[in-house]
């Protein structure tokens, strides 16, 4: 087992892994910007380092300073969390270089993954459904028009190095290809420093399925079932549960397959998510692998009673994994909210102190946050403050559990999203479970149907 971790990270990813780390009996460095001096993780870690200054690719993003502060800190593994370096191939070839396990994936599993045309080629070649698309990459407008009037439209385009909705526009004729084909390449080589984009046929009313892997390096790769991620804003989610309400056993099981089978073909390890789109008919598809810890992990644990970060440093450090696929069992449903500083409405970043922070609690209820009373909410880093996750024996009583915690929810000093959430679980298609990722788009409309006019 590791004697030190360096957590690559901040907020309440860093102290997530600061919590496992000291149940493990393991020592933590924090590394932090200097906007992030007077943060929880550099509080309640063990040491800490200063990397740089606000901007993350100054700090969180700079992977000498990073390696710096493990080497002089005599750090014998690194955690990468979610965002930042988590899916940076370069930086986890760095860490074996200098003798450093990443914990996480293997570097050349990292860059396939993080290819997304090519991850797409190599789940199709493992016998995974994928939508009809390219082959790969698009070399120009003539392939591309050649290809959508072929496949049908509507088409989505893709950055081939994509993420967060960025490098990504949906075209419904050939006019509008020609439109976006061109943005969405420019989008790509601004976003990602690289400007290839891929196209699949468009699924109208999609759901947004994915499930959650474990590997060790012994051979055992295993699920612990899916999360449904269809409640989203610009491909960002806001809502996460754990299961779907869509799926039947055998479903869930063909897709579970799948998902193992694309896995198994790269002989992956560690945690990992593979993420599926369902069409109205039940029909998967394969979308992307995430090679990391997802910001929703959570709801899984709440219904499997793994803890999943616990599993990956174990993993990382050569151990195996201690349950087998049988030992997998659903109990009960889980729900996450985000709490984001933004506007309810208008969804601008709010930024601030946050001048009265009360949590909600009892049963059943669970805040991953670094927030507090009195912080300051930087304009530098992702809005996300917290994450407020329930369980309940039925997804009726998760539901209601969620309600009763976002009304105990108080944040006070900037805007946040909490009476949105509280709109969103109250709307009675999310309470019958009619989900897509268009889900946000007609609760809009739905709240401004009901807007008085004059």
């Amino acid at each position: 087992m590791f004697r030190k971790i360096l957590i690559a990270n901040r907020g309440e990813i860093a102290l997530r892994i600061i919590w496992a780390c000291k149940e493990l009996g393991i020592r933590t460095v924090a590394v932090h910007s200097e906007a992030d001096k007077d943060s929880l993780h550099v509080r309640f870690a063990d040491e800490d380092v200063c990397i740089g200054p606000a901007r993350s690719r100054d700090s969180y993003l700079n992977i000498s300073a990073v390696i710096s502060a493990a080497e002089i800190t005599d750090s014998d593994a690194i955690h990468p969390g979610y965002g930042f370096l988590a899916e940076s191939a370069h930086f986890a070839e760095v860490c074996q270089e200098c003798h450093l396990t990443f914990i996480g994936p293997t570097p050349e599993v990292i860059r396939l993954m993080g290819d997304k045309a090519m991850a797409r080629k190599t789940f199709a070649k493992a016998g995974v459904p994928v939508l009809p698309g390219s082959d790969g990459i698009v070399s120009g407008l003539e392939e591309a028009t050649a290809l959508a009037s072929d496949i049908g439209y509507p088409v989505i385009i893709k950055a081939s190095a994509g993420g967060g909705g960025r490098g990504m526009r949906i075209a419904r004729s050939e006019e509008e290809l020609r439109r976006s084909l061109e943005t969405a390449m420019a989008e790509a080589q601004a976003a990602f420093g690289v400007g290839d984009v891929y196209i699949e046929k468009y699924l109208e009313r999609p759901r947004h399925i994915e499930f959650q892997l474990m590997g060790d390096r012994f051979g055992n790769l295993i699920h612990l079932n899916e999360r449904e991620c269809s409640v989203q804003r610009r491909h960002q989610k806001l809502v996460e549960e754990a299961p779907s309400p869509a799926l039947t056993p055998a479903l869930r099981e063909a897709m579970a397959e799948a998902a193992l089978a694309g896995a198994r073909s790269v002989g992956y390890t560690n945690a990992g998510t593979v993420e599926f789109l369902l069409d109205e008919k039940r029909n998967f598809f394969f979308m992307e692998m995430n090679t990391r810890i997802q910001v929703e992990h959570p709801v899984t644990e709440n219904i499997t009673a793994i803890d999943l970060v616990k599993e990956q440093i174990r993993v990382a450090a050569g151990e195996p994994l201690p349950f087998r696929q049988k030992d997998v069992k659903i109990v009960g449903h889980s729900i996450e909210c985000r709490i984001n500083a933004e506007d309810p409405i208008t969804f601008a970043p709010s930024p601030g102190r946050i001048r009265t922070f009360h949590v909600p609690g009892g049963p059943g209820v669970r805040v991953d946050t670094a927030a507090h009373q009195d912080c300051y909410i930087s304009p530098h880093y992702d809005s996300m403050i917290a994450k407020l996750i329930v369980r309940g024996e039925s997804r009726a009583e998760a539901i209601s559990r969620m309600k009763r915690a976002l009304d105990s929810f108080v944040i006070e000093g900037i805007r946040t999203n909490v009476s949105l959430q509280r709109r969103i679980i109250s709307d009675p298609d999310f309470e019958a479970g009619d989900l897509s990722t268009h889900f946000m788009d007609r609760f809009n409309s739905k709240k401004n149907e009901e807007q008085p006019v004059g």
